[in-house]
């Protein structure tokens, strides 16, 4: 297990850049296996502006992209590809379940790890959650990559 990432160390493991990084910190990490970070949701969000005037629920696609953010940085770690410039692509989703809404004010953790890891390609479990309760599960598949 490794120390806690910080924005900054977020920053050197993933190309996003605001408003699209939606990992806020690291709390475990274990090369080769998971990873543990959470997102905190405010009401500043760009995204709740329109979905939905009256009723914020963040969106369930980026449920899934700051999962595959944070299996990125996984992936990223245990291959020692920090600072290579190399990224980490979607290829696949699958299997996507959406339990509840996830709301502004909310803290959104997520659990990643690996369910299969080639050279390039990795295939990841991800779930996220708000106090215990599941919000998201799902599959998917990244491929790591030069950028283009």
């Amino acid at each position: 297990m490794s120390d806690i990432y910080d924005i900054p160390k977020i920053l050197s493991a993933l190309p996003h850049r605001y408003p699209m990084l939606l990992v806020d910190r690291v709390v475990e990490l274990n090369k080769g296996e998971s990873i543990r970070a959470v997102k905190g949701v405010t009401f500043n969000e760009g995204f709740f502006q329109g979905h939905f005037p009256g009723a914020p629920i963040m969106p369930g696609v980026l449920q899934i992209e700051a999962l595959a953010q944070a299996a990125g940085i996984l992936a990223v770690e245990t291959l020692e590809l920090a600072g290579s410039g190399k990224l980490v692509f979607f290829m696949a989703i699958e299997g996507a379940k959406f339990r509840a809404p996830v709301t502004p004010g909310c803290l959104l953790e997520l659990e990643a790890s690996f369910v299969q890891q080639r050279s390039k390609v990795c295939k990841f479990a991800g779930k996220a959650s708000v106090e215990g309760k599941t919000t998201c599960e799902v599959q998917f598949t990244a491929m790591i990559a030069d950028p283009a």
